[in-house]
């Protein structure tokens, strides 16, 4: 059964079970009595009439959560600038956020007002055994007229649907955005990958926030306070928060026996080594395996991402990349696929012979004069100005009309051109481009420079992931999403969406993933985390301790572990160092991904002994488990 990413909707028969007074004594310094009480099977939330979030109680515990003294709304909107003629006559006229006032109560929504802003919000809250759901429904206008006016009301350029000021305890993971301690654990968590989450600093705590944006997901948009007395209790109410909503069940790859296995990373493998392979792995006790997307696809390094055209070693196409990964499997070993999700090739079908409308561009051009259909072209003149445009070497391409054009520099002052221009960048066909033509900046990625960025607001991504479905589909079970950082912004959005498009093409969910980025809602994807890069032997043991044993505690704030990989072999490589670098692994309950080829192992003066320590290791980890 296919994932869908649609989930608005799901919980709305739950809300009827909902116990919520209207009315408690709520005690402060501005003697309000009145309050809106929202309560769970496992914490009650207490919100002033005047929309400043009073106590949240964990009940097992009574452990109050909230920061006092911190004064902080539920809610907020932020505008462009002020609107409405008048407001907009009585303020600057910038970014401006508005705090909420006033909070009302029907059983089901609530209606926020909003300090200066001339609109109510309407917020719907659903309740699960462990959470509390606020969507974003829709706005009132309250100012006769405001209706009149030509234009989408209200202009809201970003709503703060959550945000919760929490006590400092003995735990904050930034990534799952929650503070805990073995009595009490809340946090403010996205409902898809939508909302923007993230905290902000107070003395003596932080205020947990989530926020919407329009063209993203405004209206619909949703977050929700999670809270239980504990670790456990927590992951708990968060399983079941992502069994309600349809979400990967992050809860239930954490707790997987795979998880903490260490992994046998391969580029090589095809049908006429595979039993070496196995062979190898076995030997180092190795029952994790992973397979990096050239052992399946034409490649030339990054140079052909995109296409994923089967290597010749596969006549009979998908069928035969089953037949080895069953192999694999019969073996006793779970097999993972690593591929770039984000990255295409610049000799790719999306680059040559003509670049793909949907690879992001940085920053848009119009053109203020033609280019010509052929001859040389040396400048480009431009409506917009181009400073601060890239200067590095093999980054400076625009693409107009699917031609693309480095350039060597540019003019900050009118006319504003490019200048030393070349046509027909990445062997692109030669064509006419318009006065007035929109173009931009090529946001060629950083490695190398060998790829681009896909724009995660169109559907290349969508088919992209179609095409890494049809491999990961033949029998692979966890899933490496390398470059997850190589998205448009805001990038807390777009890293996890980026994952989530390709888990959610997929015909079973992965047991887990790990990836080169994480932002909030790949917490329910990435159970693993992040690998490192390969670290030389002459500072392998430094870099072990610097990355990922100083990770691996943050890690574990956000209930999750880290892959103290990538290890490569070089003939400098010791058995000495992976035995100390795997006890450091080992120490956190983490695992280690091993990179290397064949050859590389039998160079190694110590092959023998470097497989008889991963195996120690992973005899350790067993009897752990």
């Amino acid at each position: 059964m296919r994932i869908t990413t649609s989930i608005t909707g799901i919980l709305v028969a739950l809300i009827t079970t909902m116990s919520l007074p209207m009315t408690q004594s709520c005690s402060d310094k501005r003697n309000l009595k009145d309050c809106i009480v929202l309560e769970t099977e496992s914490f009650k939330l207490t919100v002033g009439k005047d929309a400043i979030v009073r106590s949240l109680v964990v009940k097992k515990t009574n452990k109050e959560m909230v920061l006092g003294g911190a004064e902080v709304p539920l809610f907020s909107t932020t505008q462009e600038r002020p609107f409405n003629n008048e407001i907009k006559l009585q303020h600057p006229n910038t970014r401006t956020t508005f705090d909420a006032n006033s909070l009302s109560w029907d059983g089901e929504k609530l209606t926020v007002g909003f300090d200066t802003a001339p609109y109510d919000a309407v917020v719907k809250v659903d309740k699960g055994a462990g959470y509390l759901r606020f969507t974003l429904e829709d706005f009132i206008c309250k100012i006769p007229g405001y209706e009149a006016l030509v234009m989408d009301a209200p202009p809201v350029a970003e709503f703060r649907i959550l945000q919760l000021p929490v006590k400092e305890r003995e735990n904050f993971g930034e990534w799952l955005n929650c503070m805990w301690d073995d009595a009490s654990a809340v946090c403010v968590a996205g409902c898809d990958p939508w909302s923007q989450i993230w905290h902000e600093d107070r003395p003596g705590g932080k205020i947990l926030t989530a926020d919407l944006f329009p063209g993203k997901k405004l209206r619909g948009g949703s977050a929700a306070i999670i809270a239980a007395n504990g670790k456990e209790p927590f992951l708990d109410a968060m399983d079941g928060f992502e069994v309600d909503l349809g979400l990967p069940r992050g809860v239930q790859s954490r707790r997987s026996p795979m998880l903490n296995r260490s992994i046998y990373w391969t580029s090589e493998a095809v049908p006429s080594n595979i039993d070496h392979i196995i062979a190898v792995a076995q030997k180092a006790g190795l029952k994790m395996m992973l397979f990096y997307y050239p052992c399946f696809v034409k490649s030339k390094g990054y140079k052909l991402l995109g296409d994923y055209d089967l290597r010749d070693e596969y006549p009979g196409g998908y069928d035969d990349i089953k037949k080895m990964i069953d192999k694999v499997k019969a073996a006793g070993i779970t097999p993972g696929f690593h591929t770039l999700q984000t990255h295409i090739g610049m000799e790719s079908r999306y680059v040559t012979p003509s670049i793909d409308p949907r690879l992001n561009l940085k920053r848009l051009f119009t053109l203020k004069e033609p280019i010509p259909s052929s001859g040389e072209v040396t400048e480009i003149l431009v409506e917009e100005n181009p400073i601060d445009s890239p200067l590095r070497d093999r980054v400076r391409v625009i693409n107009f009309g699917g031609e693309g054009f480095s350039y060597e520099s540019y003019t900050t002052e009118p006319p504003f051109k490019f200048t030393g221009v070349k046509r027909g960048s990445f062997n692109t066909k030669a064509v006419p481009h318009p006065k007035g033509e929109i173009g931009g900046i090529l946001d060629i990625s950083e490695y190398g420079a060998t790829t681009i960025y896909l724009s995660q607001d169109n559907d290349l991504q969508d088919e992209i992931a179609e095409k890494i479905a049809s491999i990961y589909d033949c029998g692979f079970e966890f899933l490496y999403l390398d470059g997850s950082e190589g998205v448009n912004p805001p990038c807390g959005i777009n890293v996890s969406l980026s994952q989530y498009r390709v888990a959610s093409k997929l015909a079973k969910m992965p047991v887990f993933t790990e990836g080169a980025a994480k932002s909030h809602f790949g917490w329910h994807l990435q159970a693993g985390a992040n690998a490192f890069d390969v670290f030389p032997p002459e500072v392998f043991k430094e870099k072990i301790l610097e990355f990922p044993y100083t990770e691996a505690p943050k890690m574990a704030m956000n209930m999750t572990r880290v892959d103290f990989g990538w290890w490569n072999i070089r003939p400098e490589t010791t058995p000495e160092m992976w035995d100390f670098a795997d006890s450091k692994a080992a120490e956190w309950h983490c695992p280690v991904t091993i990179q290397f080829s064949l050859k590389a192992l039998e160079s190694n003066p110590h092959a023998d002994e470097l497989l008889a320590v991963l195996k120690k290791w992973e005899e350790y980890r067993e009897k752990e488990n």
